[in-house]
């Protein structure tokens, strides 16, 4: 693998963030030996001897030997220049330093080779504790969060996190440790302990959740999985006094164990703007066989493709889908259930109000289907192009979907035939605003179609705000 050492020396040919060569920086060599290997390094092969680290604390060397290894492969300048910028966002994604600044020098010294080179990475490290203030819009509501961050606990890019969120329907607070596997960043550990306490005006419901969770992450082939077990106690209560006796039925304290996996995999080049690229994610999760009260498998999944047309515009299609199958023959929970409809799934209906329901409150389904084709177009006449107006987007839309109870005694075509009744459906057009690459606002115009008894719609403007959309 080779040394890695801090030491000092002076930058010849490359220097700074930008890795790229700058004649300022060039230094004048005086002796014509110099000179000849310096047109060695421009002409022919070379041999990475050092890299060196300077400006490490508390980070532990060989879990940086692993990031930076590859710079030693590198056979001529150009390639040292590619694999050293390479080397330098690996450390940067570790979340441990500040700033990774890049020096390639000749080497020197006694075992100095006529075509050696040494590469030398200056870390400035992160304090030992850093807090964050922002904003988050998620599911049509927005929130303040609070946060303290303990980065590279013990020297190898663990990270100590503490968060406080309040937001327009959820409260919550929460500790989480974090640790990567060295070399390899994107297979991590996740331990995290939170309070949750969120309020469902459209069931009329509140919760309280206190649990314990431990997540997996890791990439297999082109696909990234995440294990999880969850623990959780819920407690579930009325929102109001009117709240309908299905509801108030569903009160009271459970306990929850559940076993989830999740695969996806996302060739788009944006999560929030996609140009072009097909998103796919399935999610199994098993409650009851690792303890609590809760029994039951859950299936769902998420499908999206995006293709881009003429005049910079995008046709996009979705399709979502679940299914929820209790296990030892009691009833599936209120908290448990799917929800449909609202400004992120179905437009044109009110938020999670398909479907079953009772006295108005609406009480979610065990199985649904989504599905959704979208132009985006850029706006009118281009107004701001390169700059701010690059943010809008023009959209048209198509959605469908439905939402309901299945008894499954029955076999799979009746399923299908009664998730196939009572398609609720609608169409509009509106503006679709970027807010960096987390999240999206929405401004519709919406004309819902196939509206059932009970169904709550919005019948013209209707914003949402979020990070995931049909």
């Amino acid at each position: 693998m080779g040394t890695v050492h801090a030491r000092s020396m002076d930058p010849l040919p490359m220097h700074g963030r930008d890795m790229a060569v700058h004649p300022d920086d060039m230094i004048e060599v005086q002796e014509a030996e110099q000179e000849t290997k310096q047109e060695i390094l421009e002409n022919k092969d070379v041999v990475v001897q050092h890299v060196n680290i300077e400006g490490l604390g508390r980070t532990k060397e060989d879990l940086l030997g692993y990031e930076i290894s590859e710079v030693f492969e590198a056979k001529n300048l150009i390639d040292v220049m590619k694999k050293s910028h390479i080397a330098r966002q690996k450390l940067l994604r570790l979340g441990i330093f500040k700033e990774v600044e890049v020096v390639i020098d000749t080497s020197d010294g006694a075992d100095a080779l006529p075509n050696g080179l040494d590469v030398t990475f200056e870390v400035t490290e992160m304090k030992r504790l850093t807090g964050s203030y922002n904003t988050m819009v998620g599911n049509n509501e927005g929130s303040m969060v609070l946060g303290v961050k303990l980065p590279n606990v013990f020297g190898r890019a663990e990270k100590l996190t503490f968060q406080f969120s309040y937001g327009t329907k959820e409260t919550s607070y929460g500790l989480s440790f974090f640790k990567p596997q060295p070399g390899n960043f994107e297979r991590n550990l996740t331990l995290n302990l939170y309070k949750v306490t969120g309020q469902f005006p459209w069931s009329s419901l509140k919760e309280t959740d206190r649990g314990v969770s431990t997540e997996l992450n890791f990439p297999l082939w082109r696909t990234n999985h995440t294990l999880k077990w969850e623990g959780v106690w819920r407690e579930l209560g009325c929102l109001a006094r009117s709240a309908s006796f299905a509801v108030r039925e569903e009160s009271g304290h459970t306990l929850k164990s559940a076993l989830s996996h999740t695969v996806s995999i996302d060739t788009r080049n944006s999560a929030i703007f996609p140009k072009k690229g097909a998103l796919l994610r399935i999610n199994q999760e098993l409650a009851g066989y690792t303890g609590g009260d809760a029994s039951f498998l859950k299936e769902d999944f998420e499908l999206q493709v995006n293709r881009r047309l003429v005049w910079d515009s995008v046709l996009s299609a979705s399709l979502w889908g679940g299914c929820l199958f209790p296990i030892g023959g009691s009833p599936s929970s209120i908290a448990d259930r799917f929800y449909l409809g609202g400004p992120t799934s179905v437009r044109g209906f009110g938020m999670y109000s398909i479907g079953p329901q009772s006295e108005g409150d609406y009480l979610g389904g065990e199985a649904y289907w989504a599905g959704g084709l979208h132009l985006y177009t850029p706006l009118p006449f281009r107004p701001g192009r390169g700059g701010f107006g690059d943010l809008f987007r023009t959209h048209f839309f198509l959605n469908a979907g439905n939402l309901c109870n299945l008894n499954y005694g029955e076999g799979p075509r009746a399923h299908l035939q009664k998730l196939a009744e009572c398609i609720r459906w609608s169409y509009g057009a509106g503006i679709v605003l970027r807010l960096g690459n987390i999240a999206r606002l929405e401004l519709n115009y919406c004309i819902p179609m196939g509206v059932q008894s009970g169904d709550r719609i919005c019948d013209g403007v209707q914003f949402g705000a979020g990070i995931r959309f049909l």
